[in-house]
């Protein structure tokens, strides 16, 4: 056991990866899931699939559309905007746009990863009392 952080959310990727992009990535679970294993990577990259009819037949054209983090029961979060980070140092050229809701299990522990000028940055919530803002 360990503190652990629920994270949902994900990034779309403009324009989306192409197959000769991703298909070494460590991100990319389907080609490689050993990688996970190796290099601990919490994220993993959406890879869509659409068939095109060409004339020597059906091609699958596999793109990837999104930077998401795996299904993990009980994530202890460890360097997570370093890791979102490293994905967008691997594919320059695209951008990275959403963000990763954490919650951890005080209710106090939120936060964001989110891309500013293509940097992944860790992001808290100000708390502030109505009364304390000079609005009430």
């Amino acid at each position: 056991m360990g503190y652990t952080t629920h994270v949902r959310g994900e990034f779309t990727i403009e324009p989306p990866l192409t197959w000769n992009e991703i298909k070494n990535s460590p991100f990319d679970h389907a080609a490689n899931p050993r990688n996970y294993l190796a290099e601990d990577i919490d994220l993993f990259l959406r890879v869509e699939e659409t068939s095109v009819d060409t004339a020597e037949g059906t091609l699958v054209r596999r793109t990837g559309t999104a930077l998401a983090m795996r299904e993990i029961d009980e994530y202890r979060e460890r360097n997570l905007v370093q890791q979102v980070q490293r994905c967008i140092d691997a594919f320059p050229g695209h951008t990275f746009t959403g963000r990763l809701e954490c919650e951890g299990e005080e209710n106090t522990d939120i936060w964001r990863v989110i891309v500013r000028d293509g940097r992944a940055v860790r992001v808290e919530p100000r708390i502030v009392w109505p009364d304390e803002d000079g609005s009430q």
